[in-house]
């Protein structure tokens, strides 16, 4: 039975809704990313309050600590762990051993890896990787992937493509939890041909995944690259399921994306960001620690109704930045995802309403002219 249904489509953009147990996700949506069971300097209450229908944890980080073992029997699994009682989508664990190549051993197998914390030596394949993801416990479960660093030759695409689909059909033959959604992963670089054989390989599996993702990209490509192939790809995934561009992006990449047909987004830009003094506004990208700001008694993003901009100048947050505060990163956080979330919100109504494109123009002409600094 499908998880998703679609509600609106504006264009090639969609508006739709995803039913899980822990809650409905309505779509285009943005997921935080809460690499090690939170979003960096966030409570989960103010994860509500912001409006996030879902949050992404990480596999690789879960495992070695506190591991997946722990977590399932302490809380039953990571919604309890982390008392976070909506959606949750686990990643598989590829993509973090694929950024840490020089630490890991990929085989038909699985990938032989070394722990970044203390050097120990760890093996995780499909099989393992579904065993960790079904302790704990998420909504939605990721296949185990390969993931290519672009750019890369045909042939060691094909090689990936591969051991790829090899490995999904193993994670379609584990049981998961009944309340789990297992997605599976197209890859295939930028070859459109071999990103459409994955896509039709994926879908004879048995059981088919309950949506698809396009992985490897933001990975080494050009931006028009990336771009292009989601022009020319994201429309033909099955129409009757979520689509999830995973790890994309910056907001006018993921306004594109919609305008492509997709429907899911994680990154860690706007907390990762946000650490280091950036706030993302409605004139474009504000670097808080610029002297300009240093008696500013405006709000960082005077079009912005969060917490943050009706409370705080950004004198003060310059200030917290400058000396070190920790709040900085907490209000600068705060203040990026509910830019994000408020993106995708906006995105969904105008959908629904037939004017996306005007919406999509409007946003990106503001915000790539702005001259906030």
């Amino acid at each position: 039975m499908s998880c998703f249904s679609l509600k609106a489509r504006d264009g090639k953009a969609r508006a739709g809704l995803i039913k899980t147990l822990h809650g409905d996700i309505p779509t285009p949506i943005f997921m935080p990313v809460g690499t090690r069971g939170t979003v960096k300097s966030l409570w989960q209450e103010e994860l509500r309050e912001l409006g996030a229908h879902i949050v992404l944890a990480n596999t690789y980080h879960l495992y070695l600590r506190p591991g997946h073992e722990l977590v399932e029997e302490v809380a039953g699994g990571l919604h309890g762990f982390m008392n976070w009682p909506r959606p949750l989508l686990t990643d598989s664990g590829g993509f973090q051993i694929f950024s840490l190549a020089h630490l890991n051993r990929v085989t038909e197998k699985g990938v032989e890896f070394r722990s970044h914390i203390d050097g120990s030596l760890h093996f995780i394949d499909p099989e393992k990787s579904m065993e960790i993801q079904r302790a704990l416990g998420s909504d939605i479960v990721m296949m185990f992937d390969d993931c290519p660093r672009l750019p890369a030759s045909r042939e060691s695409l094909r090689q990936s493509l591969e051991l790829t689909l090899n490995w999904a059909k193993r994670c379609a033959a584990i049981p998961l939890k009944e309340h789990q959604h297992l997605f599976g992963i197209v890859q295939g670089g930028l070859e459109l041909d071999l990103r459409l054989e994955c896509l039709e390989r994926l879908e004879a599996l048995e059981p088919s995944p309950a949506g698809l993702a396009l992985g490897g990209l933001s990975v080494g490509e050009k931006n028009h690259e990336m771009r292009a192939l989601l022009e020319d790809l994201a429309h033909r995934l099955p129409p009757h399921k979520p689509r999830y561009l995973m790890g994309v992006g910056t907001p006018t990449d993921i306004l594109h994306a919609i305008s492509c047909g997709v429907d899911m987004f994680d990154c860690v830009l706007p907390t990762r960001n946000a650490r280091n003094g950036q706030a993302l506004t409605s004139q474009g990208p504000l670097n808080i620690k610029n002297e300009r700001f240093a008696k500013d008694p405006g709000p960082l993003d005077p079009q912005c109704p969060c917490k943050v901009c009706t409370r705080y100048s950004r004198a003060y947050i310059r200030h917290l930045t400058t000396v070190g505060e920790y709040l900085a990163g907490q209000m600068l956080s705060h203040h990026n995802l509910f830019f994000y979330l408020d993106l995708v919100g906006r995105a969904r109504k105008a959908i629904t309403c037939g004017e996306f494109d005007e919406f999509a123009k409007n946003f990106y002409n503001t915000y790539t002219q702005g001259k906030v600094g």
